[in-house]
């Protein structure tokens, strides 16, 4: 039985990632929207586009041609926001500080056709998709200048997409970046003290209450976090305990494929339009220890509200105090199962 409390009255929820409290308000749903509507597009794309820098043939900004793909093309992305070549240095000047930092950034089309994103595509196809994840996370990774290396996309003009072909991007660095220090740090913290996975605990915890269980396989669960920022915010985590995605075998991965597709689906679903996203993959570092603590999961984070026009913006409150949330991680949940 669902606690009422929770879904009554304002409370914070833990984060037990990454240490942090989201301010949960689950009245303040029943508030009437005056603001900002975003524009929806449902104009039908090509599934070739002459003018598009990623479609297969192409030629890019740089001069570059895009070989005929048929599946999925990686290459160095042409403006990356790392280098290679950036020379090593530090500034330390009282309370000025300040570290150089060097890395490889990729970009990763999902499909040769323009018009799919990953909710279209077959799960055979996005099957291909995780296997280059897996290739690049082991090239990159086994770099000495590699430390971690960082899988996401970007869905959609709202979330910032600057190109509509279906794609995503891999960005390796030298040092962990904020969000996943925080969670190797609290990943650590708890193996060292109950030789467990923290996330592989809140799993069993998870499963037993099947309140925030979205679909789940014989090998990957999707759900809702207990702690979810975003609206429709969604986890995928491997039931066993993996420190990355290597660790997943052939089975696992058409596995893992079936589950981006059910909840990429059910998105578009919700409010019957290309739902946006920006997803990621946190999983363990790349610096040459055995990191028994990590538990590897991938993380969609959605800005739609209400319906395909409302938007989630993080201001005031959740800019300068912590983030805010009015619908319920459980009745986010609910809707979203309903649809599958």
């Amino acid at each position: 039985m669902k606690n009422t409390n929770l879904q009554d009255y304002s409370h914070k929820r833990y984060n037990i990632l990454t240490g942090e409290w989201v301010l949960v308000s689950p009245h303040r749903a029943k508030r009437p929207w005056q603001g900002q509507n975003e524009a929806v597009s449902n104009k039908k794309r090509l599934t070739y586009d002459e003018k598009c820098y990623l479609c297969a043939g192409n030629t890019r900004i740089n001069g570059e041609v895009n070989p005929k793909y048929t599946d999925v093309f990686v290459f160095t992305n042409d403006f990356a926001a790392l280098q290679t070549t950036s020379p090593k240095f530090t500034v330390n000047e009282g309370l000025f500080k300040a570290e150089s930092e060097q890395g490889i950034c990729k970009v990763i089309c999902f499909s040769p056709d323009h018009s799919k994103s990953l909710a279209d595509m077959a799960v055979n196809d996005i099957e291909k998709v995780i296997k280059a994840w897996q290739k690049e996370y082991k090239e990159l990774g086994a770099s000495e200048l590699i430390n971690y290396v960082q899988i996401f996309e970007n869905k959609g003009a709202v979330m910032g997409c600057s190109n509509p072909h279906p794609h995503g991007q891999i960005w390796s660095q030298s040092t962990l970046p904020n969000e996943v220090d925080k969670k190797n740090t609290q990943q650590l913290s708890y193996y060292n003290k109950n030789n467990s996975s923290l996330l592989g605990d809140y799993l069993k915890q998870e499963l037993k209450k099947q309140e925030r269980i979205i679909f789940e396989n014989d090998s990957f669960i999707v759900l809702i976090p207990f702690w979810a920022v975003w609206p429709f915010e969604a986890m995928i985590a491997p039931k066993r305990q993996m420190s990355n995605i290597l660790d997943i075998n052939n089975h696992e991965v058409l596995q893992y494929a079936e589950a981006i597709s059910k909840i990429t689906k059910v998105y578009d679903k919700l409010f019957n339009t290309s739902f946006p996203y920006s997803s990621g993959i946190h999983q363990a570092p790349t610096d040459g220890n055995k990191n028994k603590h990590w538990h590897w999961h991938m993380s969609f984070y959605p800005p739609l509200l209400r319906n395909a026009t409302v938007k989630k913006f993080m201001v005031g409150y959740e800019m300068f105090g912590s983030p805010q949330r009015d619908i319920t991680a459980e009745q986010a949940a609910d809707r979203l199962r309903d649809l599958i």
